[in-house]
């Protein structure tokens, strides 16, 4: 049985429970109460056995935060996550999406070299375990719109707007 730790934090737009495997952070969720986050990590892992851990993540939680508050920091973060080989290729894509811009759906698709599959592209957003370190909240519609985001367009607005304002450096 998959042995996962978690723990909580919290950043500027609000709490955050970071999960971890011996190999890494397998999940980072936004939420409002500790009970909803602790759901939802248990629902998102079913067959593992899942334990607080504040201890031993205190240095992750740390590094987590300054990630999700100043994303231009060089991220070290080992992690765990698991999905298709499509939703692999998007979130590595994401990855290379430079803090302070966003890029459309269609544009990662095109990138990923799927150029007619934008509405797969967002639902392998809308699947990313962890939130933040792989920015899908930086991915907006063709018309520079915001859409739907798991975590609330509002947080979706918020993240983005703290990076174009800081050059995704800063947040003070």
């Amino acid at each position: 049985m998959p042995q996962i730790r978690y723990a909580f934090g919290k950043t500027w737009f609000g709490k955050i429970l970071v999960a971890s495997t011996d190999r890494g952070i397998c999940s980072v969720l936004f939420g409002e109460t500790e009970p909803a986050l602790i759901a939802d990590v248990e629902s998102r892992f079913p067959n593992a056995e899942i334990a607080r851990d504040e201890e031993t993540l205190a240095s992750t939680i740390s590094e987590v935060v300054l990630q999700l508050e100043h994303p231009s920091t060089e991220s070290t973060l080992p992690m765990d996550i698991q999905g298709t080989a499509f939703q692999e290729k998007v979130w590595s894509a994401l990855r290379n999406i430079k803090p302070g811009t966003t890029a459309t759906y269609s544009q990662i698709a095109k990138q990923i070299a799927k150029p007619k599959a934008a509405r797969a592209v967002a639902t392998a957003c809308a699947a990313n375990p962890v939130a933040g370190l792989v920015p899908c909240h930086r991915v907006v519609r063709a018309s520079g719109e915001l859409s739907g985001y798991r975590w609330g367009v509002e947080r979706k607005r918020q993240l983005i707007d703290n990076e174009s304002a800081n050059d995704g450096s800063d947040n003070d």
